[in-house]
């Protein structure tokens, strides 16, 4: 099982940093709406599943540290249960703790991020900025190398708590509400909205936070899912180390 920092004692860390190329995965999520069938922590929820995979796939060197919550949430305002952050703050917030992470002598810090709301993707990225090469990365599948991999209903973007994210949830173990199998599909692509400039869900037509094929979801598809986002994060994070030695 993979280890999560926390629970760890410091000298069981400072062990674990004292091999070479130790690496802190670190998963971040939000505070938003996703339908009224998904928990509120669906994003930081999918974040940790990963961390935890790609921390057992990578082996020992690597440890899963808290999650960070909270995110940029402006998509949700309206919605009860939408707890956003500013994207300054959270940038702050993740610089310092990467800054800390390498300090405590991990060799790399990756964020995984699940929340898919671009100012939110922006402001993870900015936190690695100036760090130096190989030290950091973002394992996210909004960019094309990795969301190319994933299901139709992602590569669409009428994901948001639909056959995507419900399929990530079963598969994780959470409290998916009964009422998923009753949800009408939309065609909702938030993609092409935020192309088009609508800056909420409600704008967008998803008067219930959700669009996609919801009822459509299963722990198969999830945990097939699991596995193509497991590899984009050990991917970042190997590609990452051979920078160090380069």
């Amino acid at each position: 099982m993979a280890r999560r920092l926390a629970e760890l004692t410091y000298e069981e860390v400072a062990s674990i940093v004292a091999a070479p190329r130790a690496v802190a995965i670190v998963p971040v999520g939000s505070v938003e709406p996703h339908g009224p069938h998904l928990p509120l922590e669906t994003d930081t929820t999918i974040s940790v599943i990963c961390a935890m995979r790609a921390a057992d796939r990578l082996g020992g060197g690597a440890v899963v540290a808290p999650s960070v919550p909270y995110g940029v949430t402006d998509y949700a305002s309206g919605f009860a249960g939408a707890v956003g952050v500013p994207a300054a703050a959270l940038t702050a917030m993740l610089a310092a703790i990467a800054k800390s992470l390498l300090a405590t002598g991990f060799a790399h810090v990756c964020f995984v991020n699940n929340h898919l709301e671009p100012a939110h993707d922006a402001a993870v990225r900015a936190a690695i900025e100036g760090l130096p090469r190989g030290a950091a990365s973002v394992a996210c599948p909004l960019t094309r190398r990795w969301g190319r991999t994933l299901s139709d209903e992602f590569k669409r973007g009428d994901c948001h708590a639909g056959r995507y994210e419900t399929s990530l949830v079963m598969a994780a173990g959470g409290d998916v509400r009964a009422s998923f199998g009753e949800l009408p599909t939309l065609g909702l692509s938030l993609a092409d909205a935020i192309r088009a400039g609508k800056s909420t869900f409600v704008e967008i037509g998803m008067d219930r936070a959700y669009t996609g094929a919801p009822r459509e979801a299963t722990v198969a598809e999830g945990n097939e899912l699991y596995e193509k986002l497991v590899t984009m994060v050990v991917t970042e994070i190997e590609e990452a180390l051979a920078l160090l030695g380069s």
